[in-house]
């Protein structure tokens, strides 16, 4: 381990961005005693924050003038190009030896322009997506999966202690965020497949209660797929993942599978119903495509 790993007691974190994934990281920094401030586009997330002890900075620029590492956790590609680049953004204020943990699941492109403007300034940024919903930051059960210096990536040992289970240096800048890409697909993919075994299950008349409590104990159905078949015996779609995020990231997928030449099948199939469910389900948990898929009828 390195002499200089990052200290709890005596650095001082700034997050920003505290919509699902990141007012419960917050929350978990803070349990876990660091000494953490933060900020939000609009006030309301930080409200029940600033209630349970967390500093909220007045703006970006403060924060990031007073914080020594800086994380980030922001919706897509428009709100983190606002946040960093914009006048008075993180990289106007940052101070040389800053490091900033970015976590947003963002374009390979723009992560690359952001490692780009980190240079410039002798600024130490990761790419740091997170693999998990928001029921795994709670318990700190998440994969952190990083691109960029592997000392800087050594020294923030200690943070990922606090709000993960497991943590990967996937290659230069960037690679992070291309990891999650490779990672959401399987989400994406998984979700589809959950779903139209349901409907295949429910056409064929099983019972519905032990078709999901069945499928819920085979080994087929991955361990992070549990909560969403609870979910759809339950008919609750609250947002765990939001069907929109999973539609963004669906996006970035194609694009990136187009970009580098690779041929996603499944995927192209995956798209076309988070597109369709966009406008009436986007804020509900991903799962709600399943009954959305059990209402199709197979063309003749």
């Amino acid at each position: 381990m390195l002499e200089n790993i990052i200290d709890k007691n005596t650095v001082r974190i700034g997050f920003i961005g505290l919509g699902l994934m990141g007012s419960r990281l917050t929350r978990r920094l803070h349990s876990s005693g660091w000494k953490v401030q933060a900020w939000n586009r609009s006030p309301d997330p930080a409200k029940s924050l600033a209630h349970d002890g967390v500093t909220i900075a007045s703006s970006v620029a403060n924060l990031v003038a007073d914080s020594e590492v800086i994380l980030s956790s922001l919706t897509d590609d428009a709100a983190v190009q606002a946040v960093y680049l914009d006048k008075g953004g993180v990289f106007s204020s940052a101070k040389p030896g800053t490091i900033i943990l970015e976590m947003s699941t963002v374009s390979p492109e723009l992560s690359r322009l952001l490692h780009h403007q980190a240079s410039l300034r002798s600024v130490h940024l990761l790419d740091l997506a997170i693999s998990g919903s928001t029921p795994a930051v709670e318990a700190g059960t998440v994969t952190l999966l990083a691109g960029g210096d592997p000392d800087i990536f050594e020294r923030c040992t200690s943070i990922y202690e606090s709000i993960a289970k497991q943590w990967f240096l996937i290659g230069p800048g960037s690679s992070g965020i291309q990891m999650k890409l490779v990672v959401n697909l399987l989400l994406g993919i998984d979700m589809q497949a959950i779903a139209e075994a349901v409907s295949l299950g429910e056409h064929l008349r099983i019972d519905r209660n032990v078709l999901l409590d069945v499928l819920s104990k085979t080994t087929v159905i991955p361990p992070a797929f549990g909560g969403k078949i609870k979910k759809i015996k339950n008919n609750d779609y609250s947002p765990e993942f939001p069907l929109r995020l999973m539609s963004k990231d669906m996006n970035l997928v194609m694009e990136a599978a187009k970009v580098s030449g690779a041929e996603l099948a499944a995927a192209r199939v995956v798209h076309s119903v988070l597109v369709a469910n966009l406008s009436t389900n986007g804020d509900q948990d991903l799962s709600v495509i399943t009954p959305f898929i059990v209402g199709l009828k197979m063309s003749t």
